[in-house]
């Protein structure tokens, strides 16, 4: 609203970005409701409690000083009640349902409050200050600072209030987990990794590319712990048409590396700044987690990206017994949605949370009991869960399929 020119945005916008400022705004309103207060309090004893005091006087058979404390005390409540209503509680219900245009409103009249209290404001702010300081704490001023808790209940209260779709509260939710998802969550793993050898001829890299649903290919040099770089199908098959002679590494890209650890929206961040699609995950002793992409990232944000070529697998689907079939490398952190229960442990995945309850390879058909949750190995396949079906916990009057409503 200040860059299209409103004035009174103008007026507020700086206030708003500098804590200072803004802590003296809110003191010029604090300052001025404690004089409202007793501007209105010595205005009543000095005169509504004595145009009420004959009254009490005649009706009550007081004696005169009896009646004017007698008014002087119910004129106080009084004008109490009207001041809270009408000078407090009316105004901040209308700032906290209209806060914006209740700001630009008052923004003029506020700066001809700050101006008149100035000097005063400052005493009252340096005591405080002063005093804060004895306690040992640094004063900061007023901050738009939210925690990532804080920011979620937001959205639930704008989604509860119209503000907001379902479908925009959980890409906000989605966008505000990537400071929390990590590059081994969403990473495709080593075992599921499509690596070329750095030794092999144009043909058989084109074979292998041309199996694979992929387009980018990290290439390994003797085995996928030693990434060398990345190869895009397109150069493959250019140089395969082409009668060059070239080799697998003419065509190498760089290709980013980044710790398994690194949260998903410093990934993107990096991926970003290098102008790449792909970063090779690596562990603490520097070996090959696996690989991530962007896409890998914005499936995150906004759900499952459609690829006519790719097979997804890792899609929970419910069955018609109630049950549901999770992937095995369904991220515990969406386990509520589909079983009810937040599953945790030292694992990242579904798969390798049954290993670690187990304390072994599980068998196929094997039973357990996950958090209340009645959990059946459905397919195993080198030595890694692939899928496993799960009773969900559900309250009275769900339905029998599909997530379990949060």
């Amino acid at each position: 609203m200040a860059e299209g020119g409103d004035r009174a945005a103008v007026r507020l916008l700086p206030i708003l970005e500098d804590g200072h400022r803004l802590d003296r705004y809110i003191a010029a309103s604090q300052v001025g409701i404690t004089i409202s207060s007793l501007v209105l309090g010595a205005f009543g004893q000095a005169t509504l409690a004595e145009l009420f005091t004959p009254l009490f006087e005649d009706l009550g058979g007081m004696q005169e000083v009896a009646a004017q404390s007698t008014s002087a005390a119910a004129v106080l409540v009084l004008l109490t009640t009207f001041q809270m209503v009408l000078g407090e509680l009316v105004p901040k219900s209308l700032a906290l349902q209209h806060p914006t245009s209740v700001a630009l409103v008052t923004a003029l009249p506020m700066r001809w409050s700050q101006a008149v209290l100035s000097w005063f404001i400052a005493i009252l702010n340096g005591s405080g200050w002063a005093v804060l300081r004895l306690f040992g704490v640094e004063p900061s001023g007023h901050r738009h600072v939210h925690s990532p808790e804080e920011i979620r209940f937001l959205i639930a209260e704008s989604g509860q209030g119209g503000l907001l779709d379902r479908e925009e509260q959980a890409r906000l939710n989605h966008a505000l987990g990537l400071t929390q998802r990590t590059a081994r969550e969403l990473m495709v793993p080593r075992t599921r990794m499509v690596s070329l050898d750095r030794s092999l001829s144009l043909d058989e890299a084109v074979g292998i590319a041309g199996e694979s649903p992929y387009t980018r290919f990290p290439v390994h040099d003797g085995t996928p712990d030693t990434i060398v770089g990345i190869v895009h199908s397109k150069d493959l098959a250019l140089a395969r048409l082409s009668d060059e002679g070239a080799d697998l590494s003419d065509l190498l890209r760089p290709i980013l590396a980044v710790h398994e650890r690194l949260s998903a929206d410093r990934v993107l961040s990096l991926m970003r700044d290098e102008r790449g699609v792909m970063a090779v995950v690596v562990d603490d002793f520097g070996g090959t987690s696996g690989v991530i992409t962007a896409e890998d990232i914005l499936t995150e944000l906004l759900g499952e990206v459609g690829d006519e070529f790719k097979h997804h697998e890792g899609v929970p689907t419910g069955l018609p017994d109630g049950r549901v079939r999770l992937p095995g490398d369904l991220p515990l952190y969406e386990t509520r949605r589909w079983v009810g229960v937040l599953w945790e442990g030292e694992s990242d995945t579904v798969g390798g949370l049954m290993t670690e309850r187990l304390g072994r390879i599980p068998d196929v058909g094997e039973r357990l009991d996950v958090e209340g949750v009645e959990v059946e190995i459905e397919r195993v396949e080198r030595h890694a869960v692939r899928s496993v079906l799960a009773r969900p916990v559900r309250p009275a009057g769900e339905p029998a399929t599909g997530p379990v409503a949060p």
